[in-house]
């Protein structure tokens, strides 16, 4: 059964990419946001294609794999995408369901706005990237 409106910003709201949102914020985003289900081990996002939104895990989870090296797990209030929508860059890693899975999807063309619109959304983004570059960094150290 699809999500509500009511219920994809009840999923928004517990994503640190939205922390401190406003409600009119929060409210514009649920609308925006496509919701897909996903079976287990079905492709998400396919390495080298381009990417055309940003995807929120909502339930269940997405391993990220590049080549044959699987470079993260992500879980609910996750986000990946988010670097083909900034530079307009084949996607670097493909992205699969682990298990049954629930993404809420944001088209590029949403997520510029809100960008533009939102400078803390920008902001907990480039938290996200850096953190994701530590850790990518520190995997390759060992």
């Amino acid at each position: 059964m699809p999500l509500t409106s009511q219920e994809k910003r009840a999923s928004l709201e517990s994503v640190p990419l939205f922390r401190d949102s406003s409600s009119e914020v929060l409210d514009r985003l649920a609308e925006a946001m496509t919701e897909f289900e996903f079976a287990a081990d079905a492709p998400i996002v396919q390495q080298g294609q381009v990417g055309n939104g940003l995807y929120i895990v909502v339930s269940g989870g997405v391993s990220i794999v590049a080549g044959s090296d699987e470079l993260a797990r992500l879980g609910p209030g996750e986000f990946f995408g988010e670097l083909s929508v900034i530079d307009q860059q084949p996607r670097a890693a493909s992205v699969y369901a682990v298990g049954d899975t629930v993404c809420l999807a944001l088209a590029s063309w949403d997520l510029m706005v809100v960008l533009e619109q939102e400078p803390h959304v920008a902001v907990n983004m480039l938290k996200g990237l850096a953190a994701r570059l530590r850790m990518a960094d520190a995997q390759l150290r060992h």
